[in-house]
């Protein structure tokens, strides 16, 4: 686990200005407390690290100050501007999450720009939301925990189930998953069941999963017209928000293909703060659903966070 140590904690009681190190900071549901960029909403608290501050200090020639670049904490162990949105960094009193990588710089009009003649804060600055207060000061420790995508997969087959062939959708759904997230740096954990097309067991499973607040659950069979295919009806009563488009497009696109696959009764939604998405159970289709569905769920994701990442 990275460790990164905290240099300084600074505040400031104007937004765009250079923030004034501090004892400490008490950090509440709504940030720094006195600091005037806290509040409701996803920037509540800044971070950079002294890495990215004594390169620029080294190419402007000159000592930069903690807090200049308007940074509520200054760090050392991690360059910051590599996490992503999700990632926490924590201790035993507090835990932030971060929002997000960098922000839109105003140039002449930022009184950091004027005064220290560029800022290092859009391009290698985070923001954070508090998910635990306490208070924090120069010396203290915070460990970093990158978002894990927490994934289940239940494959729906009578047959299958009975061991009288092998799953292959789950595994393809779980290959292409940690393919897809590894690309984009991001880990992923994985829960796999395969049962038979029971909506009472369906329905046990997903309940679970979404109690225990997994991001994602993908299922893989039983969205036919044949008698046995319930996953539809089973799901759709449990979801918050259905996502109709994403299946209506994949649909259409492969229908043109194939007339048959638009047979198919696949859904999309949100259960509290999990996606589901409902497969079907041949290889081809888990293949050709995938490679619609995942590009997007990092930002669906995000959305379900109340992080802003357009």
């Amino acid at each position: 686990m990275t460790k990164i140590k905290v240099l300084s904690v600074n505040t400031s009681e104007k937004k765009g200005t250079v923030k004034k190190p501090v004892a400490s900071i008490e950090l509440t549901g709504i940030g720094v407390v006195g600091d005037a960029h806290s509040g409701k909403w996803h920037r509540q608290v800044s971070l950079l690290a002294t890495e990215s501050i004594a390169r620029f200090a080294s190419e402007a020639n000159r000592l930069i100050k903690h807090g200049e670049f308007a940074e509520n904490i200054t760090t050392d162990g991690l360059l910051l501007h590599e996490c992503r949105p999700l990632d926490r960094f924590r201790n035993k009193e507090i835990e932030l999450k971060v929002t997000q990588i960098g922000k839109k710089c105003h140039g002449d009009n930022c009184s950091i720009f004027r005064e220290v003649g560029n800022c290092v804060m859009p391009k290698e600055g985070i923001f954070a939301r508090v998910i635990r207060g306490g208070k924090l000061k120069a010396g203290d420790e915070l460990d970093y925990l990158p978002k894990v995508i927490n994934i289940h997969i239940i494959t729906l087959s009578d047959r299958a189930s009975a061991g009288e062939y092998t799953d292959r959708s789950g595994p393809q759904i779980k290959f292409l998953s940690e393919t897809f997230f590894s690309g984009i740096r991001r880990q992923t954990a994985f829960t796999n069941h395969l049962i038979p097309d029971d909506p009472e067991l369906l329905s046990k499973l997903i309940a679970s999963a979404v109690s225990d607040q997994v991001d994602v659950i993908f299922t893989s069979g039983g969205t036919g017209i044949g008698p046995r295919d319930y996953t539809p009806e089973t799901v759709r009563p449990m979801l918050d928000k259905e996502i109709p488009g994403i299946m209506e497009m994949i649909r259409v696109k492969y229908g043109t293909e194939k007339p048959t696959a638009l047979l198919s009764r696949s859904i999309a939604g949100v259960s509290g703060k999990t996606l589901i998405y409902c497969l079907p159970g041949s290889l081809k289709a888990v293949t050709e659903y995938c490679s619609e569905i995942l590009p997007t769920i990092e930002h669906s994701i995000y959305m379900l966070e109340e992080i802003d990442s357009h």
